[in-house]
């Protein structure tokens, strides 16, 4: 699917909107993400906190695995968001599991200001694990 400037703009405010949905008692660090499966769906992911920090969810997490969980399997980009002024991109663990689903998404970060970066996942995570053989 491409992506154009209007689409980056609604994945954009999707992740805004989802953010607004964030459960961050703790920490008070909002996230927000919206994810583009290729049937042109927007599913949005919010960061779920938990007193036991561990078991906390990433937005992007959140998102991806509800996507799944919907039986969509094919993205090709995720906008996030967050209340800091600067660009956040996504965790480690969210980096592995992004990987494991969509290698080549393309991903939108963006600013509370609107400001929005687009860059991708090899350049954020240029040599994940391949662990394939243990399929076998």
């Amino acid at each position: 699917m491409k992506l154009n400037k209007n689409l980056k703009l609604k994945l954009a405010t999707a992740a805004v909107e989802a953010k607004n949905n964030s459960y961050s008692p703790y920490s008070k660090f909002r996230v927000g993400a919206a994810l583009l499966c290729n049937d042109g769906e927007i599913i949005p992911g919010c960061n779920i906190e938990n007193l036991s920090y561990s078991l906390t969810t990433c937005a992007e997490r959140t998102a991806i695995f509800s996507a799944i969980n919907n039986g969509k399997k094919i993205f090709s980009a995720i906008a996030i968001t967050s209340d800091d002024k600067n660009f956040i991109t996504p965790c480690g663990a969210c980096l592995q599991v992004i990987s494991e689903f969509a290698p080549k998404i393309k991903i939108i970060l963006v600013r509370p200001d609107g400001k929005i970066k687009l860059t991708s996942l090899l350049k954020l995570f240029p040599s994940p694990p391949d662990l394939k053989f243990l399929a076998k």
